[in-house]
């Protein structure tokens, strides 16, 4: 191995049924060195972790760790942490009914010569722990009476006394406010000054600058590149993660550009979630459909529903065509005609043992109430509408809606929320996992929908989508809103909005 060096991963390759998750990736890690591994949402990282620490039985490659004698194979957590890996997850998976010290030594309890957990010395060397790496805690109260900052400080320092040579951070900022966050950044200073090399996964670009020495960039499987924070400023590092080439984005500009009613339907004004999405201001015009632009993680999906009450708003008001409403569940959001396409079609749209029929019919039954039943007749005709106008692709409307294809099912939802007739439509990644024909179909849908006079949210992962979709553009970054575009709707202006402002910068 290279001098300073502590891991290094050569040409690791996995497949999962029909999907190659990494292919010949190489990645090192140095010792005192605070390493980025960066990447959207299916470029990999996760399966690397999983391939370095034992989860992931990968079928190419091989891992070197400084001071073992040839390539390293774990088949475990265990095996990882025996050659010094360890790793922390965004949830941390300690016991909170367990005092700090008994947290830091579960498995390894300090015992007398007899045997017993001797509770003397459990304390005396938690505490030596906690205070070498300045966590200012009691270590024989119960983790779960500290915050989640707390927790995950914890959570590392179990890591750092079984002499871990690698530390993995797995998204541990995410639910962890800013002065939270430069707490850990301190605790991972101070193990960088001890010659702990630090894997930090996150999809915030300002921790990274803020914290990192070396950038990883990984894309569909692959490895992009190996840089120096210093060498890949944040347009860079964003083109990296998307793949696009700045110097050749064609500047396409939307059909739909300056088509705006001075009538407004939505109107928020600092609106937040706690945890998720800092105060913001927006205004949504009749028949406009509005993008929601920014990386997987800056806050987007999190912003819409917070408009639509899936996260209950802490902070502002929300007015719906001048009047001011409150917002406390879903349900108070179809009444006030909105509707809301999620991004994960199976975990929160369709109801797989649910017919087309029932699925399509389920929104419109809900704002009617549970006395106001559609009768089999209505119940057939709606779901025969939608699935004529959609061209949905089902043998009848009585077919399970799970046997559909991944594209129909995502038309099922759309038709849901159409049989509602709402007058504010909130789609996020309607396209996703599509083919190309029902992408356009769907595309083609909204700006229809919005020609009609209904206005929409839009938010895909594809800015080209966006572009030719929406007239305005609103851009996410860390959970806050940083921008709104209409004048310069181009992906080299968006683009650099995302990244921070400034190319250079």
């Amino acid at each position: 191995m290279e001098e300073n060096v502590v891991l290094t991963a050569r040409g690791i390759s996995m497949t999962f049924p029909g999907v190659k998750a990494l292919e010949d990736v190489d990645f090192t890690l140095r010792k005192g060195e605070i390493h980025a591994l960066m990447g959207e949402n299916g470029a990999g990282k996760s399966t690397l972790i999983k391939c370095l620490t034992g989860i992931n039985d990968f079928e190419a490659g091989e891992i070197h760790i400084d001071g073992i004698e040839g390539p390293v194979r774990n088949h475990s957590t265990k095996d990882a942490q025996e050659v010094g890996i360890s790793t922390v997850y965004q949830e941390v998976n300690l016991c909170p009914n367990l005092s700090v010290a008994e947290n830091l030594f579960i498995g390894r309890e300090p015992l007398t010569k007899i045997g017993t957990v001797d509770r003397r010395q459990y304390y005396k060397r938690a505490a030596m722990l906690m205070d070498d790496l300045g966590i200012a805690v009691d270590v024989s109260q119960n983790l779960e009476n500290y915050s989640l900052a707390v927790q995950q400080m914890v959570a590392i320092a179990r890591a750092v006394d079984m002499e871990c040579k690698v530390l993995i951070l797995d998204e541990p900022t995410s639910s962890l406010d800013d002065e939270e966050v430069e707490k850990l950044f301190g605790l991972m200073r101070m193990l960088k000054d001890k010659g702990v090399g630090i894997i930090f996964v996150t999809h915030f670009l300002e921790q990274v600058y803020a914290v990192c020495d070396r950038i990883t960039v990984l894309r569909n499987g692959k490895l992009v590149g190996e840089y120096k924070v210093e060498d890949l400023p944040r347009l860079k590092l964003v083109a990296a993660m998307m793949g696009k080439d700045f110097d050749d984005l064609a500047k396409i500009k939307s059909d739909t550009a300056g088509k705006r009613s001075d009538e407004v339907i939505i109107s928020a004004q600092g609106l937040s979630h706690t945890g998720t999405v800092k105060p913001f201001d927006l205004d949504i015009h009749k028949g406009e459909v509005v993008g929601v632009g920014g990386l997987l993680g800056s806050g987007r999906s999190e912003l819409v529903r917070t408009i639509y009450g899936a996260d209950k708003a802490n902070t502002g008001t929300l007015k719906v065509k001048g009047q001011e409403v409150k917002i406390n569940q879903p349900i108070d959001a179809m009444n006030k005609g909105m509707g809301l396409l999620p991004d994960d079609r199976k975990a929160e749209g369709i109801i797989e043992d649910m017919s087309v029929k029932d699925n399509i019919i389920l929104a419109l039954q809900a704002k009617n109430g549970m006395f106001k039943l559609l009768s089999p007749q209505q119940q057939n005709e709606i779901a025969d509408k939608y699935i004529d106008i959609l061209s949905i692709k089902t043998p009848s409307r009585d077919t399970l809606v799970k046997q559909l294809s991944g594209g129909n099912q995502q038309k099922v939802i759309l038709a849901r929320w159409l049989a509602t007739d709402p007058d504010f439509l909130i789609l996020d990644e309607p396209t996703r996992g599509i083919d190309v024909g029902t992408k356009t179909e769907i595309q083609k849908l909204v700006l229809q929908l919005a020609e009609e006079g209904k206005s929409i949210m839009f938010i895909s992962s594809e800015i080209s989508e966006m572009i030719r979709t929406c007239s305005r553009m609103v851009i996410m970054r860390d959970g806050a809103k940083v921008g709104e575009i209409d004048d310069d709707l181009t992906e080299d202006h968006v683009m650099k909005v995302i990244a921070g402002g400034k190319e250079n910068e």
